[in-house]
C-alpha cells in the first residue's frame, strides 16, 4: 500500500511559521494531517478532501491552512503563529477508501512516518 511521505522535520522559535508538505500523496479523496504531542495521543490537526472542502480542529483555526495539489500530489499544511504546544510529530495521512463527501476523522487509515515539529519558547 502506498504510503504518504512528509518533509523532514524542522525547529523554529514561538510565534514562527512552518509549511510541511507531504509527497508523495497517495492522492485520495480524503487526506489530512494528524500529530502527535510529547506525552499524547495523536490528534486530527486538518483534512481535506478533493473538492477542497476543509476542516480543522479547534486548537488551530484561524492559524494553520491545509491545501493540496491534484496535479503534482502533494498535501500542504501552513502553520503559522506557532506556540510550544504545538511541538510534536505531524503526520500525513489518507482514507484508502472514501470517494466522496466530508472527510471523517476516524476513516483515516493510511499515515506517514511522521516529521519532527519543535516550537521553542
Amino acid at each position: 500500500q502506498e504510503q504518504p511521505g512528509e518533509s523532514a522535520g524542522e525547529s523554529v522559535q514561538a510565534g514562527g511559521s512552518l509549511r510541511l508538505s507531504c509527497a508523495p500523496s497517495v492522492n485520495k479523496h480524503c487526506m489530512a494531517w494528524f500529530r502527535r504531542a510529547p506525552g499524547k495521543q495523536r490528534e486530527g490537526v486538518a483534512n481535506i478532501n478533493s473538492y477542497g472542502d476543509t476542516n480543522y480542529a479547534d486548537f488551530v483555526k484561524g492559524r494553520f491552512a491545509v491545501s493540496r495539489d491534484n496535479v503534482k500530489n502533494i498535501l500542504y499544511l501552513e502553520m503559522n503563529n506557532l506556540t510550544p504546544e504545538d511541538t510534536g510529530i505531524y503526520f500525513c495521512a489518507a482514507d484508502s477508501i472514501r470517494r466522496r463527501g466530508h472527510c471523517i476523522w476516524a476513516h483515516f487509515d493510511t499515515w506517514g512516518k511522521g516529521t519532527q515539529v519543535t516550537v521553542s519558547s
